[in-house]
């Protein structure tokens, strides 16, 4: 009980006016709303996080939010099963694109990307590095923003843009394009 003397009260926890007179709380502060459901004070003082403990490991939410009106562009807590296909394909498609990569180098073929022809003048070890870290880092942030219709794009984009190169490399490798030593 606190200093003032206002008696604990208990749902929908009315407020005490200055004449004594009990009344609900208004919608921003919780309580009772028009249909007469208790809806209780917002506990959270800043909206969801884009990590958090629950973003790999935990979390139940797996689509829309805690209020109507919020299904689309939210961030949750556990992924559907589309989005790991997506992104494992997404994942396949750029290590086969590395490997191709590499063999049409070692057939005398040259690299069109400048950053890549730097990567590679530096090493096998730090192309493939650099690569595999870029394409990490892309499929962890279109992972999170899986809800967000941009990233969704991007995705397609990207599946598309990478089927489309893996056409070319196996044109390349079966010699129907190109004039590389085979």
């Amino acid at each position: 009980m606190s200093s003032t003397d206002e008696p604990a009260h208990e749902p929908p926890f009315d407020v005490i006016d200055s004449e004594g007179e009990a009344k609900p709380f208004s919608n921003k502060e919780g309580g009772i709303d028009e249909d007469g459901v208790y809806r209780g004070p917002d506990r959270r003082s800043s909206p969801t996080k884009l990590f958090s403990k629950f973003t790999f490991f935990g979390g139940r939410r797996r689509t829309g939010g805690r209020r109507p009106g919020e299904n689309r562009e939210v961030f949750v807590d556990r992924y559907p099963l589309w989005t790991w296909i997506m992104l494992t394909v997404f994942v396949v498609l750029n290590l086969l694109d590395a490997h191709f990569t590499l063999i049409y180098l070692q057939r005398g073929g040259e690299e069109a990307n400048p950053v890549a022809v730097q990567l590679l003048n530096a090493g096998m070890g730090s192309f493939i590095g650099v690569k595999a870290f870029g394409v990490g880092l892309g499929t962890v942030v279109f992972c999170i923003l899986n809800n967000f219709r941009n990233a969704r794009i991007g995705v397609v984009l990207a599946l598309t843009f990478y089927q489309l190169l893996l056409c070319y490399h196996m044109l390349l490798y079966f010699g129907k394009w190109g004039n590389v030593i085979s």
